[in-house]
């Protein structure tokens, strides 16, 4: 498959590139700078430009064109930019699936958080609408007629990967390693039984593919 990465010179993004090519895939790397372009190519990834904030649905519908999946993993950053959490976060995704359904491409993954847990009472402005913008920007792709799949990491580390995680409905918000969110993407997209589903994502026990098989028979 061609597989589209929005946000594609992100840091999952970067992780999740050499995955998809050692899987037989060519990675598209959605993203707003030709400077990337030496950088993406090292990793097998094709540079289109679109910047998410600034593009319109035509814009992206230019940048996946040709690409078989969909997969978004832009995030607006720990900037305390309130506003960029609407603008990319939720705004990107909505414009991606909006072009993803007008090319007619019905696979679409997509890097979301644990916006279902608690808010602390003394959480910043910027992290409340970052949670905000994941559950609409899920609620839009669920509601979709896109083959999708929704994985909600926990925090996220940049530790080496383990290779091992754990997928389920209600888990806790402990660490999992941005390289295991990647391999777990790279999986996923390869599965048409994960289609349909949405797990929270930690770090765990279980190689990865016997985790999706455990998630999938709860």
């Amino acid at each position: 498959m061609r597989v589209a990465v929005v946000g594609g010179h992100g840091q999952i993004a970067r992780l999740l590139h050499p995955l998809l090519v050692a899987a037989g895939h060519q990675p598209v790397a959605l993203a707003r700078r030709k400077e990337y372009r030496p950088a993406l190519d090292a990793l097998g990834a094709e540079l289109r430009l679109v910047d998410i904030e600034n593009s319109t649905v035509d814009d992206f519908a230019a940048g996946l064109e040709g690409c078989d999946a969909v997969v978004f993993s832009a995030g607006g950053g720990p900037d305390g930019n309130a506003s960029r959490k609407r603008t990319v976060d939720l705004e990107g995704s909505l414009k991606s699936i909006e072009a993803a359904q007008r090319l007619g491409i019905r696979r679409f993954v997509q890097v979301s958080a644990m916006v279902d847990q608690p808010v602390a009472a003394d959480a910043s402005e910027a992290w409340k609408a970052y949670l905000v913008a994941k559950r609409d920007a899920d609620t839009a792709l669920r509601d979709s007629a896109l083959d999708w799949t929704i994985l909600r990491p926990g925090h996220l580390t940049d530790d080496p990967p383990t290779d091992r995680v754990a997928l389920g409905l209600d888990l806790p918000h402990e660490n999992v390693t941005r390289g295991d969110v990647a391999a777990v993407l790279a999986a996923v997209l390869d599965r048409p039984d994960t289609i349909g589903r949405q797990w929270h994502l930690i770090g765990g026990d279980a190689p990865i593919s016997e985790a999706i098989d455990a998630a999938l028979e709860r």
